[in-house]
């Protein structure tokens, strides 16, 4: 991977489908989301389709998948396939995993097998849609192993487009997707790289003042037009969190060209704007600044 021959690099992007087409959720909480990003075109691209929409864009993508099994009953694409496939594509694409926490020792064993024979260099976890609080203890043991291996957690935060409109949410509940939890793991984590996915609305301030008070604590921009962004967060982006702001999109429910479209009419300073799209993702990843990956 040429760092330095990318335009951006997107460290939020939704694998949909499995190579048999069997999709990343229920079909009730997929069409619900997809109507309420309203979505145009193909939902579930191939992750052959992920690799050669960005390397036309001369863009990198993070790419993974949600494993929420316990708490939909729903069977995840796998991540052991989409690093497969990620690594067919290494010149544009870097494979994140998800374990569901719920599965305990079979987890942790999964997160180790993970990293070491797949090579992923991160998970993403979704508290809202796995249902369980990102500081419960029933986690630490799965954070642990990726604190040891040096891998980085990318966790949802704020209201979800997943469930929303549905009865009930679609069983859905926000409460889960607090970024304040993340303070205690990332307290009793000082190794783990931790990314907060998302403006976390109704919660943006209590992100903001974890990524600022705990050095391995970032925040992507992912899911939102950058014209609905709150402005404390416009301002923080610019100021002191400069370093820890990380371009992404929610493709495939988002597009980067939609996203970086409404991100030029942002008042970030020039300086910044590579910073964010591309710089800070690339040393947060680990990723040398010129030559490979």
């Amino acid at each position: 991977m040429k760092v330095d021959d990318l335009v951006a690099i997107d460290v939020h992007v939704h694998a949909e489908v499995s190579a048999d087409g069997h999709p990343a959720l229920p079909e009730h909480l997929m069409a619900g989301s997809g109507r309420y990003f309203k979505v145009d075109g193909d939902r579930q691209p191939s992750v052959a389709q992920i690799a050669d929409y960005y390397r036309q864009r001369r863009m990198a993508a993070v790419v993974f998948t949600v494993d929420a099994s316990s708490a939909t009953g729903h069977p995840p694409v796998t991540s052991e396939e989409l690093a497969d496939a990620c690594a067919e594509h290494a010149d544009v694409l870097i494979p994140f995993a998800s374990v569901d926490p719920w599965q305990g020792a079979a987890a942790v064993r999964r997160a180790r097998s993970l990293i070491d024979r797949y090579g992923v260099r991160g998970f993403k976890f979704h508290p809202s849609l796995q249902a369980f609080h990102p500081n419960d203890r029933m986690a630490y043991p799965i954070y642990e192993v990726l604190a040891e291996r040096r891998s980085i957690c990318v966790f949802h935060s704020g209201q979800t487009g997943i469930g929303a409109g549905l009865r009930g949410g679609g069983g859905i509940r926000l409460k889960y997707a607090n970024p304040m939890a993340l303070d205690d793991v990332a307290t009793d984590f000082p190794d783990l790289t931790i990314i907060i996915a998302h403006p976390s609305f109704p919660w943006q301030d209590e992100a903001l003042a974890v990524a600022t008070h705990k050095p391995q604590v970032y925040i992507d921009l992912s899911g939102w037009s950058p014209k609905y962004f709150p402005p404390q967060l416009v301002t923080y982006a610019n100021t002191l969190l400069r370093e820890k702001v990380l371009f992404g999109s929610d493709f495939p429910l988002l597009t980067p060209d939609r996203w970086l479209s409404d991100f030029d009419t942002l008042t970030i300073k020039p300086e910044v704007r590579p910073l964010i799209l591309r710089e800070n993702a690339a040393r947060v990843l680990g990723l040398r600044a010129a030559g490979n990956a």
